[in-house]
């Protein structure tokens, strides 16, 4: 009797602190629509240091580029829309199939080019390299030229290739979830992402419990980042099932993602999760600020797939919905 109070009263005191982190709730309503063209198959948006907004849909043979006013400037690989696609150059690299994009410093587009089975990279001045690997779904820059890539196949988490496209280093064990290795691998595909101190972030899409972890560019582990609450258990218990149901059938494995985008603070390292249209915010300890439901203007469901933090407000992106400004919800409470 006295074992059942004492680890009552734990549990009491556990579930009062989460409530003590967790103290903004409620609903996010997006105040408008950016870049009104873009939705049915997005992909990525990142922002580049020059400003603008660098756009990956799929399928699509080209990235596009918006200013701060949302006018579309330029696609990446070049692309004249007055002409005919088979008139365009025949020596131009283009996307077959692109999962993720990220931008580096000096402005250099790298595209995860899951049909290609390949990183493609553009620099400012329109010159193209290829780094080929097999299912590449993730991309991520790195300091001095460097990127990161995450994929479907290699037996670590996450792929590193010099700026001659060269593999110097891997790492990252995937969690083992499944004794059948082909099901386990999948469970572990996930995201990666940047912030402006060099540190890495593998989102696992489709762990039981949503995952972010990070690492420093070597690949030496820190924080976990997990959301483990009381409302995740039934999800979490759902897939669980799932994968045993997987496991015995021998089928190709195909999961539903538990976590569909996640996005950096590029200045303080904090993780902002989006479960659908529940949107978590967590600081850089780990501990979880604020949970959100987020709706289009028109108080749709948004079901995030990308996520790009600003200082002062949030851009969310859905397929096919389109782009999203919100309000800094937590830049607010403290005005």
């Amino acid at each position: 009797m006295v074992i059942v109070k004492i680890l009552a009263g734990l549990c009491l005191l556990v579930c009062l602190s989460g409530w003590a982190v967790a103290q903004d709730e409620g609903d996010l309503i997006a105040k408008r629509r950016l870049f009104p063209g873009v939705g049915p198959g997005l992909r990525a948006v990142k922002r580049g240091t020059d400003g603008n907004y660098y756009v990956l849909s799929a399928p699509g043979s080209t990235a596009a580029v918006f200013d701060p006013a949302g006018k579309l400037l330029r696609r990446i690989p070049e692309y004249d829309e007055t002409k005919a696609p088979a008139s365009q150059s025949s020596t131009q690299t283009t996307i077959t199939f692109g999962e993720d994009l990220d931008v580096d410093a000096q402005g250099t587009l790298y595209v995860a080019d899951r049909g290609a089975n390949a990183i493609k990279i553009w620099d400012t001045k329109g010159n193209e390299r290829v780094v080929k690997i097999a299912g590449p779904v993730s991309v991520a820059a790195l300091p001095d030229g460097e990127i990161a890539v995450a994929t479907v196949h290699e037996q670590h988490l996450v792929i590193v290739f010099d700026k001659n496209g060269r593999e110097v280093r891997e790492f990252g064990d995937p969690e083992p979830i499944s004794d059948r290795p082909e099901v386990n691998r999948f469970i572990n595909i996930g995201m990666l992402v940047t912030d402006g101190d060099g540190h890495l972030y593998y989102a696992f899409s489709y762990l039981p419990e949503a995952t972010v972890r990070q690492f420093d560019r070597n690949g030496y582990g820190g924080e976990d980042i997990q959301y483990t609450g009381v409302d995740a258990w039934p999800a979490a218990q759902a897939t669980r099932k799932e994968i045993e149901r997987q496991e015995k059938r021998g089928d190709n494995p195909v999961f539903k993602r538990i976590l569909t985008a996640v996005g950096v603070e590029r200045s303080t390292g904090e993780v902002w999760m989006a479960l659908g249209n529940t949107l978590l915010h967590f600081d850089k300890e780990g501990n979880r600020r604020a949970t959100y439901k987020i709706y289009t203007p028109e108080q749709a469901r948004l079901e995030a797939s990308t996520i790009l933090i600003e200082q002062n407000r949030l851009i969310i992106g859905s397929d096919p919905l389109g782009i999203y400004e919100f309000e800094r919800p937590d830049k607010k409470s403290q005005q």
